[in-house]
C-alpha cells in the first residue's frame, strides 16, 4: 500500500544529485567555458547526461503534430478537446482543409504510457483521414470523487467516443484496447447503435492471449488475482490530485517491460553515451526522443488493471464467450455489418502471433470477404504501429480497409 510513498521519496532523495549532474552536463558540452573540445571532459558531460537523465516522466508529452500532407500541400493541426471526461478526453487533430476524409476513432492502450506514444500512427493517418485519439489520463490525475474506472467504464467511454463522431466513423486499436474495442464494437451492434464503427481495425492485440503465450501472457497467469491486488496495487501520495486513489503505478508497469529485454535498453544508453561523445548529436536526439516517450509512464487506476488482468489474461472471458459489459454476455458474432483487418507482427515479443486473429473466429458473423488478416515480416510490437514498415507497407492496408468500407 505504501509503495508509491516509497518511490517518490526516492525520486525526492535523488532529484538534487540529478539537477546536478544536468548542470555539470550543461557546462562541460554546452557552455564555451566548458572544456567541451577535452575528450576526458565530454566523457565526463556524457555520464552526467546520462545520470540527469534516469528518471521519470509523469506528465503527459505533446504530441507535436503541427501540420501534415494533405492532397499535395502542408496543412496546419490543432489539437482540440472533442469529449472531456475524468478518466480520458477524445482529442481531435483538426486540420485546416476542406477535403472530406473518413472519420478514425485511434483507440490508444491505458497500459502505463500515454496515448503520445501512438503519435507516428495518428500522424500517418492524418493524411488520409479526420482523426480522433483517446486520450487518457495518468489516475494520479483523477479526483476520487470521479468514482472507479473499470473495464466496463472503459467500454462506455468507448461507446461515448463513438457517439461524438457519429454514423460511419472507422475504428483502429492499438495493443492492450483490441479486446475492449472489440467489445464496445458488439455491444453496440446488439443494441442496434447507429454510431457503431463502419471498420474495425485491431493491431498486435490480446484478443486470445491462450495462443503462443508471451512472457507477459506468463507473468499474468503465474500468480492468483489476489497476489496482483496485493502486491502491485498502492495508493497515490498525498501531494496529487488523485490522492488516496488505489491505481497500479507506471514505474511499475514500465520496470516490467524494461527487465523483459533490459540488455537491448542497457546497450541503448551506452549508445547514446557514444553519440554524445563523438558529437553524433542527430542520432543522440532520436535516442533522447524515443527514452523521453518511453520513460512518460500514467498511473492505472486499480479496478481497470486487475479486471483487464483477470477478464483478459487469466480467464481468458472474450475468445470463451464469458465476457461481460454491465451484468450483460457480449457476443462479438452480433458484429455483422462493420469491415475486420488483423495486424500481427512477425517479431512481437508482447503479443504474439495469432492472439489477434482470433478475433475473426469472435466475429463470425462477418462476411469472409470483410475480413483481412495480415503478418508484417521482421517487426516487433512497436513496429507494426510506428516506424519506416508500418508507414509503408501496413498502413496502405490499413487505409485500403477503410476506404472499401465507406
Amino acid at each position: 500500500m505504501f509503495l508509491y510513498d516509497a518511490y517518490q521519496a526516492q525520486q525526492d532523495a535523488l532529484a538534487p544529485w540529478r539537477a546536478a549532474a544536468g548542470l555539470m552536463r550543461a557546462w562541460m558540452l554546452d557552455t564555451s567555458m566548458g572544456p567541451g573540445a577535452n575528450y576526458l571532459a565530454r566523457c565526463a558531460g556524457a555520464a552526467a547526461e546520462i545520470v540527469s537523465r534516469s528518471k521519470l516522466i509523469h506528465d503527459r508529452p505533446d504530441y507535436g503534430i503541427t501540420e501534415v500532407p494533405v492532397d499535395g500541400r502542408q496543412v496546419p493541426v490543432t489539437e482540440e478537446d472533442a469529449v472531456e471526461l475524468p478518466f480520458g478526453n477524445l482529442v481531435h487533430f483538426r486540420k485546416e482543409t476542406n477535403i472530406p476524409q473518413p472519420r478514425v476513432l485511434l483507440v490508444a492502450p491505458m497500459a502505463g504510457h500515454f496515448a503520445t506514444l501512438l503519435r507516428n500512427t495518428a500522424e500517418t493517418l492524418l493524411r488520409d483521414h479526420d482523426v480522433y485519439i483517446t486520450d487518457w489520463k495518468s489516475g494520479r490525475e483523477v479526483p476520487l470523487s470521479a468514482g472507479r474506472f473499470g473495464t466496463d467504464e472503459y467500454v462506455d467511454y468507448l461507446i461515448k467516443f463513438f457517439e461524438k463522431l457519429g454514423p460511419g466513423a472507422h475504428a483502429v486499436a492499438v495493443c492492450q484496447p483490441c479486446a475492449a474495442l472489440t467489445v464496445a464494437v458488439a455491444a453496440m451492434a446488439e443494441a442496434g447503435h447507429p454510431a457503431t464503427p463502419r471498420s474495425m481495425t485491431l493491431m498486435a492485440g490480446p484478443v486470445d492471449t491462450r495462443v503462443n503465450p508471451t512472457k507477459v501472457n506468463e507473468l499474468a497467469t503465474s500468480k492468483p488475482i489476489e497476489w496482483f491486488r496485493n502486491n502491485m496495487i498502492s495508493a497515490v501520495p498525498a501531494r496529487y490530485p488523485g490522492a488516496g486513489r488505489h491505481v497500479y503505478p507506471g514505474f511499475l508497469q514500465l520496470s516490467a517491460f524494461m527487465s523483459m529485454n533490459m540488455p537491448r535498453h542497457v546497450r541503448a544508453h551506452m549508445d547514446l553515451f557514444g553519440h554524445i561523445l563523438k558529437g553524433e548529436e542527430a542520432k543522440a536526439e532520436a535516442n533522447r526522443k524515443f527514452y523521453d516517450e518511453y520513460f512518460s509512464v500514467a498511473d492505472l487506476p486499480a479496478e481497470f488493471y486487475l479486471e483487464t488482468v483477470q477478464k483478459v489474461f487469466q480467464e481468458h472471458h472474450l475468445p470463451r464467450g464469458i465476457f461481460e459489459y454491465c451484468g450483460r454476455k457480449v457476443d462479438p458474432g452480433a458484429i455483422k455489418r462493420t469491415a475486420l483487418l488483423t495486424v500481427e507482427g512477425e517479431r512481437d515479443d508482447i503479443c504474439s502471433i495469432g492472439q489477434t486473429l482470433a478475433a475473426h473466429d469472435l466475429c463470425r458473423s462477418i462476411k469472409p470477404f470483410r475480413k483481412k488478416h495480415y503478418v508484417q515480416p521482421g517487426v516487433g510490437h512497436y513496429g507494426v504501429f510506428s516506424g519506416t514498415r508500418w508507414q509503408t507497407q501496413i498502413y496502405p492496408m490499413v487505409r485500403n480497409t477503410i476506404l472499401s468500407s465507406e
